[in-house]
């Protein structure tokens, strides 16, 4: 039997046991009661949260550091919400708005926008600059990413 896997709730924070075998089964949180996944990038501009999704999460966390005045992040946000669809429940999608958390676009030295960073164990495991407009090409991006 496999071990539970720590799953950050994206309304909450709060830290849930889930067993592999259910993550597909739309698991709730534990203390809010709502949806670990719901197929929707989770905005992770606090930084506490954010580290608690990056740290805590046995899951792979998936990041788009964007600012709502740049172009071709507008562009990729409908690709990257489809994508979200695509990825979860194995891999948590979220967006840090860099205009709002300069902290944590200074601390991963983010020079451009939009860039998407996967941090699997709590360390950045890749990185790619620049929009991607196509939600296949992310998902496949993420699965190259992802270790076996």
């Amino acid at each position: 039997m496999s071990e539970p896997l720590h799953v950050v709730c994206p309304h909450c924070h709060t830290t849930n046991r889930v067993k592999p075998d259910q993550l597909g089964s739309a698991p709730d949180c534990g203390q809010c009661k709502q949806p670990l996944f719901t197929g929707q990038p989770v905005a992770l501009d606090d930084e506490a949260a954010f580290d608690k999704h990056v740290a805590r999460s046995q899951i792979p966390v998936l990041v788009d550091f964007w600012a709502p005045w740049c172009g071709p992040c507008r562009m990729m946000a409908p690709a990257y919400e489809k994508a979200a669809a695509q990825l979860e429940p194995r891999v948590r999608v979220a967006k840090v708005n860099t205009e709002v958390a300069q902290a944590l676009g200074a601390r991963y030295n983010i020079r451009s926008i939009p860039t998407l960073a996967l941090f699997v164990g709590g360390r950045e495991v890749a990185r790619q600059p620049g929009a991607m407009t196509n939600p296949a090409q992310i998902a496949q991006w993420v699965q190259s990413h992802l270790p076996r």
